[in-house]
């Protein structure tokens, strides 16, 4: 018999990135050899027992300065950030905060190295920086002229840093607010249309830091207001890295402290030409912002992911469910775009995938944790099922599989036709109940496994233990675990596959069309012809029970 061939083309766009986690760094020194490791271990404590307590003295009295300054230029300020700072006061913060600023990293070892020119107000009334992956990436605002920067509102209330922010007339986000997005966007709409009334505003478009390794999605905040934008560049080109900040690797105070102890700490900031949206961009955000990524990418010699601060937090789930961090990331905005998902929902997907992978290592799927949760055994059927999910054909399943298979395989053949079709299957008495001799019936013959025990399968499913299924009870389970529906279309499916080769082979070779391995080549046993007739006509070409088989994916 010829060898299957599975259905559903794989879409190149679903395919995953070849880049590590960007939202990880690792926490150590180095990873060279340890004698080199340990010398620069005991340089930087010798240096640190002088140029730490030095450090922090100056810079605890620049940010009291500019705390001062700050202070005056917003007293008695009508409006509180809804009114622009004008006349002195904007003065004030221009060139007072940003020479504090740039003494402040001075002070903190920075070498600055600037390339390219700053836009002023007039050619790009915004800034979009990346990558974004510290918050000692401030250095642009003293080199742009103290621009505004989004920024949460808890943060204006902190103790002397508040009053400093508020200084720059940030675009406040409120986490409580539901519209925060939209009030966001509106806000620096605002600002950019002005016609010069506000200053230039610094936007960091990926969301959240990152180990600089790729850019991932850009929002598109700043895209939205349709205006020219000026792309600036971030690197840190130093032998230790003590100024990456992201969700897994060092902690704020430990990166204040290392960064200290260095005798200096590179930083390069390019200011690459003012990107003028077309009219397609203008009408296109997320056209707009792929465009300015590609060239900063291409700037920065770095590739782009789909990755966003969603994946983040499910990256956070999956360590709290004991899973491995990376297991969570499946770029969701790509996904849930392409395939109509909500993120709770995704969330939810995230606890079943671990419960069955709580088992295996490396946070994957294998056959057997697969064949455990559907409390099945290892079949052919099985096996085809597992084969459309496992996308890259390694043997496992990971959680971006999962959620792809869920959505693309199961959900669709979960239809309420595909239910029925399946209840009226076992249902063999057609009394509108499913008794467990019933449903062991045709379970095993469909699987191939006469002696299989499928009492607790069956139990799960009687919610009312009355030992008989009711249809509403075969289709709350049915919607609860649509991998059942997607069993059920594969074993039509191969059901079908096998009756054509039959026939084939029976053009083939008329002698042997009433021999007795046709009848043992069909995974249907004797005693269920009715329920065969029922479900799935001899006569019937048209395909019916699995139209998911055939979506392009």
């Amino acid at each position: 018999m010829a060898p299957r061939v599975l259905p559903l083309p794989r879409q190149h766009s679903f395919c995953p990135p070849t880049v590590r986690n960007p939202f990880v760094h690792p926490g150590r020194l180095s990873a060279g050899d340890k004698l080199r490791e340990e010398g620069m271990k005991n340089m930087i404590v010798l240096q640190g027992i002088i140029l730490l307590p030095l450090r922090a003295i100056c810079i605890a009295f620049i940010v009291l300065l500019a705390w001062l300054f700050a202070s005056i230029a917003t007293f008695r300020h009508p409006g509180k950030g809804s009114v622009p700072l004008k006349g002195w006061r904007r003065g004030m913060i221009q060139t007072a905060l940003s020479c504090l600023t740039r003494t402040l990293f001075f002070v903190m070892g920075f070498q600055v190295k600037v390339k390219g020119k700053v836009a002023n107000l007039l050619e790009a009334p915004i800034f979009v920086a990346a990558p974004h992956s510290s918050f000692f990436d401030a250095i642009i605002t003293a080199l742009t002229g103290m621009p505004s920067v989004v920024s949460r509102a808890e943060n204006l209330s902190t103790p002397v840093f508040g009053t400093i922010l508020s200084s720059l007339q940030p675009v406040a986000v409120s986490r409580q607010d539901p519209d925060s997005r939209k009030n966001t966007v509106t806000e620096i709409t605002k600002r950019a249309l002005s016609g010069g009334q506000w200053p230039q505003i610094l936007i960091f478009p990926e969301g959240t830091c990152t180990n600089r390794s790729c850019l991932i999605t850009f929002k598109q905040g700043a895209f939205v207001p349709q205006v020219p934008v000026q792309p600036v560049l971030l690197r840190y080109p130093n032998k230790l890295d003590t100024v990456t900040w992201t969700w897994q690797g060092y902690s704020l105070k430990e990166l204040c402290a290392m960064t200290l102890c260095q005798l200096f700490t590179r930083v390069e900031v390019e200011f690459l030409p003012v990107h003028v949206p077309t009219d397609e961009e203008k009408n296109d955000p997320i056209l707009f912002a792929n465009r300015v990524r590609q060239t900063m990418a291409t700037a920065l010699n770095v590739p782009v992911t789909d990755h966003t601060f969603e994946d983040c937090r499910l990256m956070i789930s999956a360590g709290q469910l004991t899973l491995p961090m990376e297991a969570g990331l499946v770029e969701f905005t790509k996904i849930s775009k392409k395939l109509n998902l909500k993120w709770s929902h995704v969330r939810e997907q995230l606890d079943t995938f671990a419960a069955i992978a709580s088992a295996s290592k490396g946070g994957r799927i294998g056959i057997e944790e697969f064949a455990e949760y559907l409390k099945l055994p290892i079949s052919d059927v099985l096996r085809e099922l597992f084969l459309l999910f496992d996308r890259n054909g390694d043997g496992t399943i990971d959680f971006r599989e999962y959620v792809i298979g869920l959505s693309i395989l199961c959900n669709p053949a979960n239809t309420e036709e595909t239910i029925r079709m399946a209840f009226k299957l076992f249902d063999m008495d057609e009394d509108g109940t499913i008794t467990e001799d019933e449903f062991a019936s045709i379970i095993q013959s469909a699987l191939g496994v006469p002696e299989l025990d499928v009492s607790m399968l069956f139990k799960e499913i009687d919610a009312d233990d009355t030992g008989k299924l009711s249809y509403d009870e075969f289709k709350n389970f049915a919607l609860k675990h649509p991998e059942y529906a997607k069993l059920f279309t594969t074993y039509l499916d191969l059901q079908r596959y096998q009756l054509d080769m039959l026939e084939e082979d029976d053009i083939e070779s008329p002698e042997v069309k009433h021999s007795p391995v046709r009848k043992s080549a069909i995974p249907v046993s004797e005693t269920t012809p009715t329920a065969r007739n029922k479900v799935c006509p001899e006569g019937n070409e048209e395909d019916n029970s699995s139209t998911s088989d055939k979506k392009d994916d």
